[in-house]
């Protein structure tokens, strides 16, 4: 897939040496690698049928020089790699390219703008390992072989056949290393630069936005928040986003993007209580760091959606480093460099909920709750008995209106209204300021400190 509307090829003369003056090797005239511009992005864009797009020396020089005139122009990046790795007729001298693109790649980053990559068949080697995969979103084409090794290499090397479906385009998506499968190059591209609506699909189950009448007590308010068809924080992106590039992650429950609310550019993220079991695993965490840092990278806001019953305790998770994965969350947003609004959408679950909420301005919906633990968990600890969480949750002020009286929320969002929620959240988003949410907690302990 080569990039439309080429408005310029940059350094089309440039061509390499032979520094091991290995036999019968000739630099070609035609480099390995197409740079220049479009109207609205650089590209670096490999051709396989140079040499299987290896990189040597001219190839990590044109790399290097498209970054750089990349940040000069305020341009942001996109990669078509199509490459077997790097030249052996050039030896190291091929093999320092990973470490010069990757450095520009990373130049390119601090200089707040947005890279991609599409990767086509095959995408291996010392190109996959540098600039190709320091990308902000990646995306693959349908069978395409991407690996650090090529399969071949591997199984000569090792001795040992590979997996069926190993260092392929759908085993890197199932494993969270590309965002997208998909045949459309094109418009995955132009719609991670926010150039073409791509919405988020909504699900549909009945009522998901609707609103059923309980008892006016906390209790009642605990399973208003946990109704099965209640909308989850996914359901609430897809109705406010009018375009969505996911960053995929390997947790059903945590779900991220590059977004589009009312023409302005953001990062969303997203938990599905209606996925496995609503409790994010360490790999969630890890998903809304890296969204985190992206926003805060480009200078976007952050909107985060918050709907769990608390982080995953299983064994599994525990092993994987469940608690220092909510730490750098709540690290993450501490650090953020723009505004953040989070709103709590269902239930808020002690600390993995609180980690994606910490943010300029906390908004609840009015049937929402939030908890420094489950019910169930206070009147098994407190009263072992788990029959009187209904009591309990009346001790826990755990409701809106408890929670707006304490000062840990700045607002209660009425429902059922989507349309006040969005004007809502729109409107947080203008007003929050970077570092409200210090100042909001701090004034929340202050009131209890003596």
């Amino acid at each position: 897939m080569p990039p439309h509307d080429t408005q310029a090829e940059w350094d089309r003369e440039l061509h390499g040496g032979d520094p091991l003056e290995w036999p019968d090797y000739k630099a070609p005239e035609e480099e390995s690698v197409v740079t220049g511009r479009t109207e609205h992005y650089a590209f670096v864009e490999g051709r396989f049928d140079v040499m299987g797009g290896s990189m040597g020396a001219a190839h990590g020089e044109k790399v290097v020089r498209a970054y750089r005139r990349a940040v000069d122009e305020r341009l942001p990046m996109v990669v078509l790699p199509a490459s077997g790795g790097a030249r052996m007729q050039e030896g190291m001298v091929s093999l320092i390219q990973m470490a010069r693109t990757a450095s520009a790649t990373a130049e390119h980053a601090r200089a707040g703008l947005l890279s991609l990559a599409f990767l086509r068949s095959p995408t291996t080697g010392g190109v996959y390992a540098s600039y190709a995969s320091l990308v902000d979103l990646r995306a693959a084409e349908p069978g395409a072989t991407i690996g650090f090794a090529g399969p071949r290499v591997v199984e000569l090397t090792t001795g040992e056949a590979l997996p069926e479906g190993s260092h392929t385009a759908e085993s890197a998506y199932q494993y969270g290393l590309v965002d997208a499968v998909t045949g459309d190059g094109a418009g995955w591209i132009e719609a991670a630069l926010g150039r073409r609506e791509a919405r988020l699909a909504p699900r549909r189950f009945g009522g998901v936005f609707g609103h059923t009448t309980f008892d006016d007590s906390a209790w009642g308010e605990v399973e208003q928040a946990r109704l099965p068809f209640r909308a989850s924080g996914i359901d609430w992106a897809a109705r406010l986003c009018s375009a969505w590039t996911e960053l995929r992650g390997t947790d059903p429950v945590v779900r991220a993007g590059l977004a589009t609310l009312e023409g302005g550019r953001l990062v969303v993220v997203a938990m599905d209580r209606h996925a496995a079991d609503g409790r994010p695993r360490p790999a969630g965490f890890r998903l809304a760091q890296r969204a985190i840092a992206l926003a805060g990278r480009l200078s976007l806001p952050v909107l985060t959606l918050v709907d769990t019953p608390g982080a995953d305790p299983s064994a599994a998770s525990e092993a994987d480093g469940v608690a220092g994965e909510i730490a750098r969350t709540f690290a993450a947003l501490a650090d953020l460099p723009t505004t953040s609004v989070s709103v709590c959408v269902g239930e808020g679950g002690s600390g993995g909920a609180l980690a994606l909420a910490h943010t300029d301005r906390l908004l609840i919906q009015e049937h929402a709750v939030f908890s420094v633990i489950a019910p169930e968990g206070a009147a098994a600890i407190l009263e072992r008995d788990a029959g009187k969480a209904p009591e309990l949750a009346g001790r826990l002020k755990l409701t809106s209106a408890d929670l707006l009286r304490l000062g840990i929320v700045d607002a209660v969002v009425a429902e059922p209204d989507p349309a006040g929620f969005r004007t809502a959240v729109v409107a947080a988003l203008s007003e929050a300021r970077p570092g409200d949410r210090h100042r909001r907690v701090d004034r929340a302990t202050a009131r209890w400190i003596k």
